[in-house]
């Protein structure tokens, strides 16, 4: 009787003495990392504190503690490269670790802190996106967790903060509230049925009325019938079944349905719209659709109408509310649906780039030889020159500069002095012949041409377009060209009646333009501006694979150089086309590229054109190069469509049993 009690004496200080392990080893493992962390930690410790230096030297980087080790560098790129590819693999949270602790093995090098700040950003934004695809799912948990994940990485972010607040919010309306609200809550709700517990068999051979009469009375069920109940002779023959199959069997057989009164007492009619309106409960109630326009409205309304059969359904724009009324659980199934149709909407970000690269190039280079020659008599310029300056000539030879006879001497005297000019002179002439019937030859001036123009121009315009999904933009680039569409013409000389000119506020400026008008024809022209350059418009769609259907309408205007009637001819160039992209990637959209080029010899004719010769000649080469470049690069920045579908449900109608 003894051994018993000994036994578990032995056996409860067995059990002592292993809590007692248990307890002293996980005192150890929790004290032991401290004092690892401390004796680690206590070479690095800081220095004690310092003077404040002066301004010049404390804007200063502060000079690192010791010198970074080449092998610490090369483990840093290492760890660098490995998380970028986890970074490109959307493991964002491995891949800021990854650059978290290169920044500790290379601390002089910037850009890994700042790759370890982008990946926190992106695992933040994932992490809000997984939060709202389990609200929308009803998982508040998953949500919890996920933002609480989110709030460790970025305690800061204030969009974390807000997602947070709401879902707050959310758990605090799902709470219990004080038994007047929820009495004030429930009034007016559809009563439920409490029939007996049980199963029965029917074996009955009589008319509507009488059937439903003992069917519901079976189970405890008092039931009135309506006079639209026909008294037609129906079979019911069923076997152990409960109250809801019973109730069902005889809504089908005597084609007729049933509106509970309270726990014991049922309404029994035809089945047709007209008493289902007259005797079901119908339930009133106001959806606030604020910002919504009234197209956005009606299309609401007729939603109710036609796919819930809510006839009673009113729209008011000037309040941005639909009103609504019919049964309960239409009404639940319509707030269902509305809630996923505005909630659900996603958000696409475009990130367009026009790139335009601009490049004039002009070259005039080579010789230009004389175009033309002149032959003269020499003998008849001398003379001509000499008539047609007497008074010079004789004041030459009384100052005794040249004597009388002396014909090339006072002509030379005359060219020197430049009181006579002459241009066959000017550039050397070339003599041939004698006496009286010497003559001349007056080449033309040589150009020797050495010039080069060149200019580039590069033109980047990064614009960003945030979207609701399936929502148009469009973008506009250039400038408005007025074109004179039509004029008016008073056909008489008497000016119109123009503000500031003909009426009061005429200055002094405009005296001179109104006596100009008194004496013509006023003519009034009508203009209209046409938009010249780049239009673009884009729609995006996000399909339930994330891909982003982009649908593009481009089209791009210009002069053409030349006009009709006075009319200019624009040129006109448009594009149209859907792409599908993954979100991140970037799409080519319009590549353009115009180019021209003229060139234009100057030489004598035959001497130009032998090989060898024709290089030294003048040449003017101009060349023009223009480039368009469009980029577009889609991001969803709110994803609320997960992919998949609902688990399948099959729905019978309910009788309303408790």
């Amino acid at each position: 009787m003894n051994a018993l009690p000994s036994f578990s004496r032995s056996h409860a200080a067995c059990r002592f003495r292993q809590w007692t392990r248990f307890w002293t080893s996980g005192l150890l493992l929790a004290v032991l990392p401290g004092s690892l962390l401390a004796q680690t930690a206590a070479p690095f410790a800081p220095a004690p504190a310092q003077p404040p230096a002066p301004a010049s030297v404390a804007s200063a980087p502060a000079a690192p503690n010791k010198s970074v080790r080449n092998s610490d560098r090369r483990r840093a790129v290492k760890l660098y490269l490995e998380a970028s590819k986890l970074f490109q693999a959307e493991r964002f949270e491995e891949a800021m670790r990854g650059y978290q602790q290169a920044a500790q093995l290379d601390p002089a090098n910037a850009d890994y802190p700042l790759a370890a700040q982008l990946a926190r950003s992106h695992a933040v934004t994932a992490l809000l996106q997984t939060a709202a695809k389990a609200r929308l799912l009803s998982n508040a948990a998953n949500a919890r967790a996920a933002l609480a994940h989110a709030a460790e990485l970025e305690p800061d972010n204030l969009q974390v903060r807000a997602h947070m607040n709401e879902l707050g919010e959310e758990a605090i309306a799902g709470e219990s509230r004080p038994i007047y609200e929820q009495g004030a809550a429930t009034a007016g709700a559809a009563d439920l049925l409490a029939p007996t517990p049980g199963t029965h068999s029917f074996h009955l051979r009589t008319d509507q009325r009488q059937l439903i009469l003992q069917v519901f009375r079976a189970y405890g069920i008092e039931a009135t019938v309506d006079d639209s109940v026909r008294p037609t002779q129906v079979r019911l023959d069923v076997d152990n079944v409960g109250f809801e199959a019973a109730a069902r069997t005889v809504e089908l057989a005597t084609a007729s349905f049933f509106v509970p009164l309270d726990a014991h007492h049922v309404l029994a009619a035809r089945d047709v719209r007209e008493f289902r309106q007259q005797f079901t409960r119908q339930d009133m109630e106001t959806v606030y659709l604020s910002g919504l326009s009234a197209t956005e409205l009606a299309d609401v309304t007729n939603l109710a109408k036609n796919v819930f059969g809510i006839q009673q359904a009113v729209a008011e724009s000037s309040a941005g509310t639909v009103t609504v009324r019919g049964p309960a659980r239409t009404l639940s199934a319509f707030n269902a649906t509305l809630r996923d149709l505005l909630d659900g909407r996603n958000q696409v970000m475009l990130d367009v780039r026009l790139i335009q690269i601009a490049h004039t190039n002009e070259r005039n280079t080579g010789i230009q030889p004389p175009q033309t020659m002149t032959a003269f008599n020499v003998y008849a310029e001398e003379q001509s020159i000499l008539n047609s300056n007497q008074a010079l000539v004789q004041q030459i030879v009384s100052s005794g500069l040249a004597a009388q006879g002396d014909t090339l001497a006072i002509l030379g005297i005359l060219l020197a002095s430049g009181q006579v000019s002459s241009s066959l002179f000017s550039n050397g002439i070339a003599l041939f012949g004698g006496g009286i019937t010497q003559s001349a030859l007056a080449p033309g001036s040589v150009t020797a041409n050495l010039n080069l123009n060149s200019s580039d121009s590069r033109e980047l315009d990064q614009i960003q377009l945030r979207l609701g999904d399936g929502e148009a933009a469009t973008l506009r680039t250039g400038t408005r060209y007025p074109i004179q569409t039509s004029s008016f013409s008073s056909l008489s000389a008497s000016v119109p009646n123009i503000p500031g000119l003909t009426g009061a506020g005429a200055s002094g400026s405009l005296s001179s333009l109104l006596s100009s008008l008194g004496n013509s024809v006023p003519n009034v022209p009508q203009v209209e501006y046409q938009d010249l350059g780049l239009t673009f418009k884009a729609t995006p769609k996000v399909m339930r694979d994330n891909l982003v259907a982009l649908t593009i309408d481009m089209k791009i205007d210009s002069l053409a150089g030349s006009s009709i009637n006075g009319n200019p001819i624009l040129n006109n160039r448009a594009y149209s086309g859907v792409v599908t992209l993954r979100q991140g990637e970037a799409v080519e959209v319009a590549s353009e590229l115009d180019k021209s080029e003229s060139r234009a010899v100057s030489g004598t004719p035959g001497l130009s054109e032998i090989p060898g010769l024709n290089n030294i000649t003048g040449k003017d080469t101009q060349k023009n190069y223009a480039t368009l470049l469009i980029i577009i690069t889609p991001h969803v920045i709110r994803g609320t469509q997960a992919a998949g579908h609902t688990p399948m449900m099959r729905i019978e109608p309910a009788v309303g049993v408790r």
